[in-house]
């Protein structure tokens, strides 16, 4: 990448990488790391960075021995965060409840701790859950309905 991006570069790879995907030019796995790192001129952090983004959108997972694979149906195109979202409204949960545990999301969604914690971060961020020290996550406040096509 011959110039920084404002939005990061990371999440500049991360977008032509997801573009790829979707145009079909990446089918089952993608390029090792470090042909990532020589096609887009970036260190090996940069590459992980877009990879673990994409990891928590649902788009690739990690293959150990063989590097990144592409997910590929299921039927549920949503992103890992708006169905880890979702929970709350699926298993009626009310504000101060107790979210699932990573373990019961990482089983559920068949996603890796990596992501799940990602998105329990985010969430936290976004005041959807609270960490209650010894019990765990709870519940902070309910998701605003969005509308998908």
């Amino acid at each position: 990448m011959p110039e920084a991006s404002p939005r990061g570069t990371y999440r500049v790879i991360a977008e032509a990488l997801r573009n790829e995907i979707e145009e079909g030019e990446s089918i089952g796995t993608l390029p090792s790391e470090a042909e990532l790192m020589r096609s887009y001129g970036v260190a090996r952090n940069t590459i992980r960075r877009a990879l673990k983004m994409l990891e928590a959108d649902g788009v690739v997972e990690p293959a150990p021995g063989v590097g990144w694979r592409v997910v590929r149906g299921g039927g549920d195109r949503r992103s890992l965060a708006e169905r880890m979202t979702d929970v709350i409204a699926e298993d009626s949960l009310s504000v101060g409840d107790p979210y699932p545990s990573e373990a019961k999301l990482c089983e559920r969604f068949n996603a890796s701790r990596t992501a799940v914690r990602r998105v329990l971060a985010q969430m936290e961020g976004n005041g959807l859950l609270a960490t209650v020290h010894g019990k765990g996550r709870t519940v902070r406040a309910l998701p605003t309905p969005t509308v998908r096509p």
